[in-house]
């Protein structure tokens, strides 16, 4: 089958610029017709738990039942110091209220509450010192647009014209979602510009050629266009989702993976030329020989990213339909655009060293023979070793503990964490978000004295530090909301801890007010947390057995083996854990890093498998393909010489395409890069040159049980493409 698609797409240069011309138009024609892709982006929901989890029905209840909860409430904090600290602070909360409620105030504001025109709420609005205090600015439309953001830069500004000599800043909702789009703009084309540099150096110093080095980019830039297009136009029709953090790993997913299979394409073609001068003729034994691993590398990739389906959050179950669509445009593309190019540009793609000196490069470098011939002489002592060293790097998980603050993870300063920071130092950590509690029931609540007793339970609970003095009741009196704010950061672990205890007191008080068929329901950020944090526990049990799974049932067709893929799986686990446990210390200890970002450690698991697995499929490919010819030991040998400067150039850019998400200012997407870059070097150049040939050999005519390899009926004589390079 492979041999007839590359005769019909690569017969001929005729056949070869067909092939050209219709990625370059397919790509042009979807640019006309799709949306930007920035417009259709979607990124509310990608930090939400499940719609079914109790938080979002509270939080549904809320919108329904009180009025004004349409409104997005931007949080202006004053604080002073000094003597007359509570005095500035009153006169410049003041002055605020008055521009506010001006005709100059920002269009999208609704209003402002605050201690002077709520009385009743003073003890909630002004800190016990005095010196603190908070305004509430209820503001109209969607956080989303551009017209929302310039009024909350409105708003900021004329807060720091009134505020006077005290220290105040804007943020809660409205300026949390402004700081979050200001924290992202800009980044997908700083990381476009960092990757496309950092890729053609690279390639330009692997391939020694600058056109050649030109071919990978040129493909990327043509199955980026048509799977960006393409993802968007399934966007806008509803059918996937795609956030700002999809689309930057998209970037560099692409140019890894893009510039991965050129290498392994061009590698092999070059190879095809020692023996077969007709390039269109070498070109097709180069597809035919690599379509098979190339083909197992980018399915797992991509059942992998569709393994993400049966997640239950909406951060992982959108994630992986567009980069699936990714993956698969950048195979297709591989398979086809990259040799018919090649192709086209004839021995010109060689200057200026040439065809004959590119195709001896192929016979693999001195230092990948004497790192067969060191597998082949201590096979034990490599193993342990490196067993030793990947055991010593997951001792860091010791440290290891999840982060569920979104501003804590903004590698840039903002308003909004200095806003927070305020209302941490003057009211405490558990202002920063109070949480809802709510109790619904059949009949009317405001004629009994259940709302008493609730709030008197609720507040001898141990981790609430205060209930709102003023429990608010819908329009029929049938539910009553509470607002608590807990004795912990709300972000805490401790505080996610806490929603559970918090729900049975509510229920239980509910059951000695004779509330027997109450509904107990509790909102805000924590409660959203402590469900995203039980939905990713769940997501991520699941979601990596069916990886593990899945990247098993793909060695099992590749190798028709049933051992090798248990030893190949288990390196993969290893490689994570002590990925994992190197960027727990690097994240924690060396940076500061409040914890892991809580959905990184899942994101690691699924894309270090996937891609790991992308170098044992090629080493172990060419290893059954040598089988055919010689003996284990020397088909292994083969094998690591043959695909040991190509699979290292590959995971070195694949490591250095990851790495620049460092760049990024999101603490999700930088631990991310560091943990990909570290994990896929530790697969490049200790996993599948050290461990897996060490284990292989140490198996020897097992290693692909029950598949025996076949005796030659002679022995074999060492062929001059087998002795180091010169």
């Amino acid at each position: 089958m492979y041999s007839r698609l590359a005769r019909g797409l690569l017969g001929s240069r005729k056949r070869a610029a067909a092939v050209v011309v219709f990625w370059i138009l397919l790509a042009g024609i979807l640019a006309r017709v799709a949306p930007a892709l920035d417009s259709v982006e979607e990124n509310a929901s990608a930090n939400l738990p499940p719609a079914a989890s109790d938080s979002m029905r509270a939080r549904d209840l809320i919108r329904a039942e009180l009025p004004g909860q349409d409104a997005i409430p931007a949080v202006i904090v004053v604080s002073s110091d000094g003597d007359a600290a509570a005095a500035s602070t009153r006169e410049a909360v003041a002055r605020i209220v008055s521009a506010l409620s001006g005709a100059d105030r920002p269009d999208r504001v609704a209003g402002a509450v605050s201690a002077a025109t709520s009385p009743d709420a003073a003890d909630e609005l002004v800190s016990r010192d005095g010196h603190a205090q908070l305004i509430i600015v209820p503001m109209r439309g969607s956080a989303s647009d551009e017209s929302f953001q310039n009024a909350v830069d409105e708003l900021r500004s004329l807060v720091s014209d009134r505020a006077g000599p005290a220290e105040a800043a804007v943020t809660g909702p409205a300026g949390i979602a402004t700081d979050t789009v200001k924290v992202f703009s800009g980044g997908d084309k700083v990381l476009l510009l960092a990757t496309i540099l950092l890729v053609l150096v690279l390639l330009l110093a692997i391939y020694r050629s600058p056109l050649m080095a030109l071919v990978p980019l040129l493909a990327v830039g043509v199955a980026m266009r048509v799977a960006e297009t393409t993802g968007a136009l399934l966007a806008d029709a509803g059918w996937i989702t795609i956030s700002s953090q999809t689309a930057s790993i998209m970037t560099v997913l692409l140019f890894g993976v893009g510039t991965d299979y050129a290498l392994i394409i061009t590698s092999r073609y070059r190879e095809a030329l020692l023996d077969h001068p007709d390039r269109p003729r070498a070109m097709r034994i180069a597809v035919r020989k690599t379509a098979e691993s190339v083909l197992a590398s980018a399915s797992t990739i991509v059942l992998a990213m569709f393994a993400l389906l049966v997640a239950v959050s909406p951060a992982l179950r959108g994630f992986g339909p567009y980069l699936a669509l990714g993956v698969a445009v950048m195979a297709a593309v591989a398979f086809t655009f990259i040799p018919a190019l090649v192709l086209l540009l004839g021995g010109a793609v060689f200057w200026p060293g040439g065809v004959r000196k590119a195709a001896e490069r192929s016979r693999g470098a001195a230092v990948w023979h004497r790192v067969a011939a060191l597998v082949a002489r201590a096979p034990v002592k490599v193993a342990t070793v490196v067993l030793a060293l990947l055991i010593g790097m997951s001792a860091g998980l010791i440290g290891y503990q999840e982060s569920f603050d979104s501003l804590s993870g903004f590698r840039a300063a903002t308003e909004s964490e200095r806003g927070q920071r305020l209302i941490r130092e003057g009211f405490g950590a558990g202002e920063l978000a109070p949480s809802t509690v709510i109790v619904s029931a059949a009949s009317d609540l405001r004629t009994t004295s259940a709302p008493a007793d609730l709030a008197a339970a609720l507040a001898e609970d141990d981790d609430v530090a205060r209930v709102g003095r003023h429990p608010r009741f819908n329009d029929d009196g049938t539910s009553v909301f509470y607002d608590v704010v807990l004795d912990h950061d709300p972000y805490s672990s401790e505080a996610l801890d806490a929603i559970g205890p918090l729900k049975e007191t509510a229920r239980a008080a509910a059951d000695a007010a004779g509330l027997t068929d109450a509904t107990v329901l509790i909102g805000g950020e924590t409660a959203q947390n402590a469900d995203i944090r039980e939905a990713l526990d769940r997501d991520t049990r699941s979601i990596a057995l069916l990886v593990l799974a899945i990247v098993t049932a793909v060695l099992v067709l590749l190798l028709r083996s049933f051992l090798a893929p248990l030893y190949l799986v288990a390196t993969l686990i290893l490689s994570f854990l002590a990925t994992l446990g190197a960027t727990t210390f690097f994240a924690l200890t060396v940076l500061g890093d409040e914890g892991i970002g809580n959905r990184v450690t899942v994101y690691i698991f699924i894309f270090l498998v996937a891609l790991g697995v992308d170098y044992n499929i090629f080493i172990m490919s060419r290893f059954r393909q040598e089988l055919g010819v010689a003996p284990p030991a020397q088909a292994i040998g083969t094998a690591l010489t043959r695909t040991g400067g190509v699979v290292s150039s590959a995971g070195l850019i694949l490591a250095a395409t990851f790495a620049v998400l460092m760049t990024q200012p999101i603490r999700e997407l930088f631990q991310f890069g560091f943990a990909m870059a570290f994990g896929i070097l530790l697969d490049t150049f200790l996993i599948r040159p050290l461990l897996v040939p060490a284990v292989v050999r140490l198996l020897g005519d097992r290693a692909l049980w029950p598949t025996r390899p076949r005796r030659p009926e002679a022995p074999v004589p060492p062929t001059p493409d087998a002795m180091p390079s010169k």
